[in-house]
């Protein structure tokens, strides 16, 4: 999963639902929205969280009769431009007259009572 200890900022764990590997601080899985435990401090969490990246944009295939596929990939970098992970996120085909809409959003929850150490790999 991680390398991080389990109980320290960046820590993951599979979501039970859909088997989503996501952090192991969360309440609400990112990916099926399923709730995972109660939180009840849960306005208070919310209030923790942002969105510090949200991109949004539409496709549409040329016009004629020829369909345009596409593939939906995520791409993570560290400050030196080393790949973390790629993953494809989901592939497709648009015809004559359709479009498709994406959404790219980055969450981010502030970890208050804890010192991460940093460590270069």
């Amino acid at each position: 999963m991680s390398l991080a200890r389990p109980g320290t900022p960046g820590a993951t764990r599979t979501c039970p639902h859909c088997k989503t590997k996501i952090l192991e601080s969360a309440n609400v899985c990112p990916s099926c929205r399923h709730h995972l435990r109660f939180d009840p401090d849960a306005v208070e969490s919310a209030k923790k969280r942002s969105v510090p990246l949200r991109v949004e944009g539409t496709i549409k295939p040329p016009p004629g009769d020829n369909a345009l596929e596409y593939s939906v990939v995520l791409t993570i970098r560290n400050a030196d431009g080393e790949e973390i992970d790629r993953q494809v996120m989901g592939v497709g085909a648009l015809f004559s007259g359709e479009e498709r809409s994406f959404t790219l959003e980055v969450e981010a929850t502030e970890v208050t009572g804890y010192r991460a150490k940093r460590s270069r790999h």
